[in-house]
């Protein structure tokens, strides 16, 4: 069986397996490189959509998380005979979607040759026996920045579904039939690690799947994201390989079981509180690249880093680097510094803040968005058994 990259996974323990991931530039770098970021910006501008239903036709709408911010992603294999796909391994949602043979919109036939999963539709069930496919009329919409809707057909239950050598069976899957506004993103699609609630159909996750099969021998899977573009970068399932991280890991439990949120106490700057006064609520995110917050206080710590707005960016003196101070997120009485090295990122003679806006919805209490630049400092452990995360910092 030909793997394609997945040939480097070690297992250390009988039932853990540690995958191989590749550090990717996101679509925001590659829009900074042809200066086109500004005009992206205003045509397809960030925004939060809530959640519809329809009844009559099972048709929801679902906001498109920040594509602009993916980069880390890793392969696995689809159904019998196996296809190869490259997906964003996603904490922040919990559904697994690819696109399809009928995908033909121009983000399904890019540069990046991007994969079609080749399944015919059909209305016949004892086709879709046949085929290990069982068709359900069950439609998702995803929603793009640009306010456009393409749907994701939920088609029922994979053959099988590889990632290494774990095999998840009668695994559910969506496959999208347009897409729109995911031109020069380096990934096929989406495979969601959230909690059970958070899938489109309530049916099983890939991860609970592996763990209720009895694939993997614990509840809990984990990143290592390395700051190498091509290597290093690792996400592990059934265990932990304590040569990721150094000292012991601390274990901070979940805000609200079914999403993988914490509390964080405070987030301050040279010992001055400047976000989350009262505590706050931070989504750990393996989706999104960058520290996101709300307006008030992101522009508070802009300010206080003497970043300038320049095309719906903030940028720094790449000379003052050195002198900035670190951004301390307390959590569970421990602080977690994020070094101006790692907030501030430099590309095409610029050096950009890290720091961006998360809209946030009328009424709703301050709530973060800890992405890439904040993972790739700690190790992170996702316990689904005991509903926590340890975090411990990364070699």
């Amino acid at each position: 069986m030909k793997w394609l990259g997945l040939l480097g996974l070690v297992a250390f323990s009988e039932c853990m397996v540690i995958i191989p991931l590749r550090q990717m530039k996101t679509m925001r770098e590659t829009l900074r490189e042809r200066n086109l970021l500004t005009n992206f910006s205003e045509e397809h501008p960030y925004n939060l959509s809530q959640k519809a239903a329809n009844d009559q036709n099972i048709i929801y709408h679902h906001p498109l998380r920040s594509y602009k911010d993916f980069s880390y992603i890793g392969n696995i294999n689809i159904g019998t005979p196996p296809q190869e796909f490259q997906v964003l391994f996603d904490t922040g949602s919990s559904s697994l979607w690819v696109p399809s043979i009928y995908c033909q919109s121009s983000s399904c036939c890019d540069s990046f040759a991007r994969k079609q999963l080749k399944i015919h539709f059909t209305g016949s069930r004892e086709w879709g026996r046949k085929h290990h496919i069982y068709i359900l009329r069950l439609c998702w919409h995803f929603q793009a920045q640009s306010q456009l809707h393409f749907p994701i057909l939920y088609v029922g239950t994979l053959s099988s579904l590889q990632i290494g050598n774990l095999v998840s069976v009668a695994q559910p899957f969506g496959l999208s039939l347009k897409e729109f506004g995911f031109d020069d993103v380096p990934f096929d699609g989406i495979l969601g690690l959230g909690y059970p609630r958070r899938t489109v159909t309530g049916a099983n996750p890939i991860f609970d799947n592996l763990w209720k099969q009895g694939v993997i021998s614990e509840p809990v899977f984990a990143f290592y994201l390395s700051s190498q573009k091509e290597n290093g970068s690792v996400v592990m399932f059934g265990g932990v390989n304590r040569a990721y991280y150094k000292g012991e890991l601390n274990w901070v439990p979940v805000s609200q079981v079914g999403s993988w949120h914490i509390n964080i106490d405070s987030i301050s700057m040279n010992g001055t509180v400047v976000a989350c006064k009262r505590g706050c609520q931070a989504l750990l995110d393996t989706g999104t690249a960058f520290l996101r917050g709300p307006r008030g206080s992101v522009s508070k710590i802009q300010k206080l880093i003497h970043a300038r707005p320049i095309d719906r960016e903030h940028v720094v003196s790449c000379q003052a680097i050195g002198t900035l101070p670190p951004a301390v997120f307390t959590i569970n009485g421990i602080d977690y510094p994020v070094p101006a090295q790692a907030y501030i990122q430099s590309l095409s003679g610029y050096c950009f803040s890290n720091f961006l806006v998360r809209p946030q919805r009328v009424n709703e209490s301050e709530t973060w968005i800890l992405g890439e630049v904040f993972l790739r400092l700690y190790f992170s452990v996702f316990d689904r058994g005991n509903n926590r995360i340890g975090l411990a910092p990364a070699v």
